[in-house]
């Protein structure tokens, strides 16, 4: 009998040390916030639902400023990672008003098109491809570039840029009628391109 305790003890010990930590919880976040008495939905397109979302502004300025406003209606289906409005905080100073002007127009559609990959992926899609590959998954976005993908240490999907730069899916399935949006917590860079 007290062997068959030893053992179970044991056994409950080793389960607790190879128990991670708690994943990011998008309910424990908070809902996005949306202009008064309206709501993403599920029926809207990106567009629509990004039009509404006060966190996700910046972002949606920025589609308007580098006209690709159909692109993001179109059918798709399209996957969209959209960094909320303080990610944009952290970009070099001076870099955010840059990326407004005619001038930088190209760099700010790669930009945008980089945070979008074609097709429905759901955070549990994402996991299947990062676990199916040994631990990272390297997806195609709409720019053309290289997004990688992996699961970090608190179990929380890491999306990693060209130049290393990584964020965290902190709220994600998010349904549209043409795709699927999952907020980010920075924004991703792709390499510029030398033409």
């Amino acid at each position: 009998m007290k062997n068959l305790i030893m053992l179970a003890a044991l056994l409950l010990l080793g389960t607790m040390l190879f128990a991670q930590t708690k994943a990011v919880n998008p309910k424990a976040i908070g809902p996005l916030k949306v202009a008064a008495g309206d709501s993403m939905r599920s029926a809207n397109d990106i567009i629509k639902n990004l039009a509404i979302s006060k966190d996700l502004s910046v972002f949606y300025n920025f589609i308007k400023t580098a006209n690709l406003a159909l692109t993001f209606q179109s059918r798709g289906p399209i996957t969209i990672f959209v960094p909320v409005n303080g990610a944009f905080q952290n970009l070099p100073a001076g870099r955010l008003d840059s990326l407004m002007k005619p001038s930088h127009i190209w760099e700010l559609t790669s930009i945008l098109s980089y945070h979008a990959i074609a097709g429905w992926f759901k955070a549990k899609d994402i996991e299947k491809q990062i676990n199916k590959n040994k631990g990272a998954a390297t997806f195609t976005t709409l720019a053309g570039n290289k997004l990688k993908a992996k699961i970090d240490a608190n179990r929380n999907i890491v999306l990693i840029d060209e130049n290393g730069g990584e964020c965290i899916i902190s709220r994600f399935d998010i349904e549209q009628n043409n795709g699927m949006l999952h907020v980010v917590n920075k924004v991703l860079l792709p390499k510029a391109k030398v033409i």
